[in-house]
């Protein structure tokens, strides 16, 4: 399958925002209006260290990853973390979801990056069998209190 992968502009929310939605719904969430408007102007705001691709193919948004530049107390460098990663479901295993990681893993480099991180829910065993021939899982769980 021919992807094409690139940052998003201002005239892709059309594209976006239904790929959004998806990944609200796979993880059961919903997120008020106000949180995904600003969520998108984030994405545009060259300040802001957010960013978002999308996976084209034949002229349709495929796939979808948003990503985020941030500090680290164990390096000098950069570290990124990819927050969402969504592709068609009429498209997995097509390799989208491997290109849009490969694109983060590019990007987060050219940009002084020294590392890429993500979660993924326990349950997610089809992104956990390609996330385990991307990268190591390093063991890690993950305790948060909303405040």
């Amino acid at each position: 399958m021919a992807i094409e992968i690139r940052p998003v502009s201002a005239d892709d929310h059309p594209h976006w925002l239904p790929l959004w939605h998806a990944y609200l719904r796979f993880y059961e969430t919903h997120l008020a209006q106000e949180v995904c408007d600003s969520t998108w102007q984030r994405l545009l705001d060259p300040s802001e260290p957010t960013h978002s691709a999308l996976a084209w193919h034949n002229g349709r948004a495929v796939g979808m990853v948003n990503f985020i530049y941030h500090r680290s107390n164990w390096s000098i460098q950069n570290a990124c973390y990819l927050q969402d990663l969504y592709v068609a479901e009429d498209t997995r295993g097509s390799g989208v979801g491997r290109q849009l990681i490969e694109h983060v893993y590019a990007t987060a480099a050219t940009n002084g990056c020294n590392k890429v991180h993500w979660l993924t829910h326990e349950t997610n065993a089809t992104a956990i069998a390609l996330y385990e021939r991307v990268a190591e899982r390093p063991g890690f769980i993950q305790f948060r209190k909303t405040v």
